[in-house]
Parts: structure tokens; C-alpha cells; sequence
């Protein structure tokens, strides 16, 4: 093993760049839903890399304009204003080839002859890195990283072939964190779309109607032995036009809601102790909730697999619990009175255009109470197609709950070993021969 070595930003094999303020940066007017190049905001650099979900671009003409801040492939992206201290790596998978940073972050491109890209994510992603960065502009009213203080950063540097084994232990762990990602989103799109062709656009109705099945066959999206279940016209409701037989409801009548309420503060602790708590959407993740605070007195519950409602500020964001727990009062737990888990998140994810309305009314912070939310119109359809759609998505939504647990039980590990990697606490060496002797 090669000596460890420990070198400020300002003496590190790295270039630290700053994005064009002069006069010719970007205005609104200069910037489009699609162009040439990408310009950062903030929002497209998160905790967890990129996201391209709102993205907004300048032309050609203006990019040839702007002196800095243009990406090379595995430049890393450090945000300096606002939210400090998000990451993201430019390499070969990102799609888009032009992109420029904005006022609020600072490119660092390592000399990869030293330094190496994939090494050098991993150390901004530490808690080493985050700790350094907190204690720069903590106490300041408006935080902001500038350049002269990232070069006092001290950045952890060994050996080139111990930078790339890190890496690669800690990237193998990313890498499949991010496959399960992308397979959970593929899985939750389809669920949505069944649900959305069932029972929101009707589509094995409209397909009787338009004589486009015949008895014995099957349509994308349902099997032949399920069509008998739908009807073959459509009806005026006061919900519009809707399957002849299906009824016009209310919530009440269909699910079971039971309305969050929050104990004692006294109650609550970080420490394990009692049933998790969730008190609001802050706790909600991709499907399942983030366990943050317990409860040793809860009053409210929700049971594994029950839907969990935000009915506070932001009113309809939605998850699933994952285990039973305790619900505070920014929170309600549904289930259709079938009990079927699958239809109920899958019917709150549609219903979540009804429940935006109370997101606005009254106050400054939207809400729902259990009156207006119990009294919300809609849409019946017979029970047994509840419980058959439930059939269909019943592997969809176990390999959902696996991925999404192997994910978090990889994210702990990951989280583990990332500081011990990089503060040399744990060395490559060692944990290759753990590994060697099934360790």
C-alpha cells in the first residue's frame, strides 16, 4: 500500500471553475423547454446526482456567447448557494452532451492522471467532505460556498490503483442501488398504466363498443377470461360518461380512512423505541416512507401495506406503509374496504387532482379534514374486478417491495463503508481479504 496523502483544494490535482456572471449571462427570455445546451439550475443537482425533470436550455448562438462554466465528460458539479453541497458526476451515462453550470455552482475537474473522477464522487458524497463544508458556512444567513473557501477543503489522497479499488467497491453498490431505481419506476409506470386503462379510460369497454374484441381474446393490459367482467357501453353519470352497472360513490363508502393525530412531543425519539412515526409527506420516499422518529404512545395507526394520504401541506402526496406504524396528523391511512392494498394506492395516486384543490383553500398551509375528505365523489366499480386487478398486481408490487428493501439494506451498507474507504479507517486491502476468506 502507497502512503496516504492528505492536500487542501487549492494544492489538489484539481481545477475548480467558476460559470460566466458577466454581462452575457442567460436571462428568462434566453432560455427554452429545449435547445442546444443545458443550463443548470439548481433543481437538476440534487443529493442523489442529477435530475433532468425540468430542464431549460439556450441556444446555440448564446452558448457560443459564455466564456466559463462549460462541462468535459467526468467533471463533477458542486452547488455553492442555496442548497449546498449536492453532487453530480458528469460521465458517459448522463444523455446530454452540452451542458453549462449556472450562477448558483462550480465545476471541479480533477487531472485524472492523479486523481481519479469515480474516486473523487465518492469522496464529495462523504461525510468527511459534507462535514468540512458545513462548518464553512455555518452561522452565515444566507449560505453560499465561494471558491476561496472550497480551496481550504482538505481532500484525502491515495494512491491512483487505491482510488480506482474504492471506487469501484462503492460505485458497484451505486450501480445497483440505481438498477433497482429504474426497474421500481418501469414496475410503478405499469401499475399506473393498468390502473389508468381498468378504470380511468375504460379501455376494455371502449373496446367492446368499438367491436374491437371478440369473446376468447385479449387486449394489451387484460387477459381474455377478465373481458366478461366489463360491460359493453358506457352511461351518463354526474361523474360523466362511466360503465353501464359501475356506481357513483364516496369515499366513506368505499374505504376505511382513519385520520392521523400526533402525541405528546414528549413521545417521540430517534432512538428505536416504540412504533415508527410518520408525521407528514417529509417522511415520504419513492413508495414507502423513510423511518426518521418513533413513537412510544401513538394514538393513530396504519397497518403493512395500507396507503398513507399527506393531508397536509402538500395535501396528496402518497405512499405505502411498508411495515404497521403510528400515523401523526399530517397523515391518513386508506384502505378499500375489500382490503385490497394495491387498488386503494393505486385509486389515492389518481385521486390526487381532487385532493390538490384543498391544497389552496383557506389558509396560507393547505389541508384536508376528515369531513371533506370522507364526502370526496367517486367512481364504484364492482368488487370483483377489485380483487382481480389486485390478482394482476400482486408480482409487480412484491418485486417492487424487494427491490426497494435491497436498495435501502445497499444504501445503509454503502453509507457504512463510504467514510471508512475514504478516511483509509478500512483499506482495500483488508477488505479484499475478507472477502477471500467469506468474511
Amino acid at each position: 500500500m502507497g502512503e496516504w496523502q492528505k492536500v487542501d483544494f487549492a494544492n489538489a490535482p484539481i481545477e475548480i471553475i467558476d460559470g460566466d456572471r458577466g454581462i452575457n449571462y442567460p436571462s428568462q427570455s434566453d432560455f427554452s423547454s429545449n435547445g442546444y445546451c443545458l443550463f443548470l439550475n439548481t433543481g437538476n443537482v440534487t443529493n442523489n446526482g442529477f435530475n433532468f425533470q425540468n430542464c431549460s436550455f439556450i441556444s446555440i448562438e448564446k452558448d457560443r456567447m459564455l466564456r466559463k462554466g462549460r462541462l468535459q465528460r467526468h467533471d463533477l458539479i458542486l452547488t455553492t448557494r442555496g442548497t449546498i453541497g449536492n453532487i453530480a458526476y458528469f460521465d458517459s451515462t448522463i444523455p446530454i452532451d452540452n451542458i453549462r453550470i449556472n450562477s448558483g455552482m462550480v465545476i471541479i475537474r480533477p487531472d485524472q492522471n492523479t486523481l481519479n473522477p469515480k474516486y473523487l464522487y465518492q469522496f464529495l458524497k462523504s461525510s468527511y467532505f459534507k462535514c468540512q463544508i458545513e462548518s464553512l458556512f455555518s452561522g452565515s444567513a444566507q449560505p453560499q460556498l465561494p471558491i476561496r473557501d472550497i480551496c481550504k477543503i482538505i481532500l484525502i489522497l491515495p494512491p491512483l490503483e487505491d482510488q480506482r479499488a474504492i471506487a469501484h467497491i462503492l460505485g458497484t453498490l451505486d450501480d445497483k442501488i440505481e438498477l433497482n431505481r429504474r426497474t421500481n419506476e418501469t414496475l410503478e409506470a405499469m401499475a399506473q398504466a393498468l390502473f389508468k386503462f381498468w378504470f380511468v379510460d375504460f379501455g376494455p369497454v371502449r373496446a367492446k363498443m368499438e367491436g374491437r374484441w371478440r369473446r376468447g381474446q385479449s387486449l394489451p393490459g387484460l387477459p381474455a377470461h377478465l373481458f366478461d367482467l366489463f360491460p359493453d357501453r358506457l352511461v351518463d353519470s354526474e361523474l360523466g360518461e362511466i360503465p353501464e352497472g359501475w356506481r357513483i360513490s364516496h369515499i366513506i363508502d368505499e374505504f376505511n380512512i382513519i385520520m392521523g393525530q400526533s402525541p405528546p412531543g414528549k413521545t417521540y425519539n430517534d432512538d428505536g423505541k416504540g412504533l415508527p412515526f410518520y408525521q407528514g409527506c417529509s417522511d415520504f420516499s419513492f413508495r414507502f416512507p423513510i423511518r426518521r422518529i418513533y413513537c412510544t404512545a401513538p394514538s393513530r395507526f396504519a397497518k403493512k401495506g395500507e396507503t398513507l394520504v399527506s393531508v397536509r401541506a402538500p395535501v396528496g402526496d402518497i405512499n405505502m406503509a411498508s411495515e404497521d406504524c403510528a400515523i401523526g396528523r399530517g397523515v391518513a391511512a386508506a384502505c378499500h374496504k375489500t382490503g385490497n392494498q394495491s387498488y386503494t394506492y393505486q385509486f389515492m395516486r389518481a385521486l390526487n387532482g381532487k385532493l390538490l384543490c384543498f391544497e389552496a383553500e383557506g389558509t396560507v398551509f393547505g389541508s384536508i379534514g376528515k369531513k371533506d375528505f370522507n364526502a370526496i365523489t367517486c367512481l364504484a366499480p364492482p368488487n370483483n374486478l377489485v380483487i382481480y386487478y389486485e390478482k394482476e398486481l400482486s408480482s409487480i408490487d412484491k418485486c417492487i417491495e424487494i427491490n426497494e428493501y435491497q436498495s435501502r439494506t445497499l444504501t445503509v451498507l454503502r453509507d457504512t463503508l463510504l467514510p471508512k474507504l475514504i478516511s483509509g479507517e478500512l483499506r482495500v486491502k483488508q477488505t479484499r481479504e475478507e472477502q477471500h476468506n467469506g468474511d
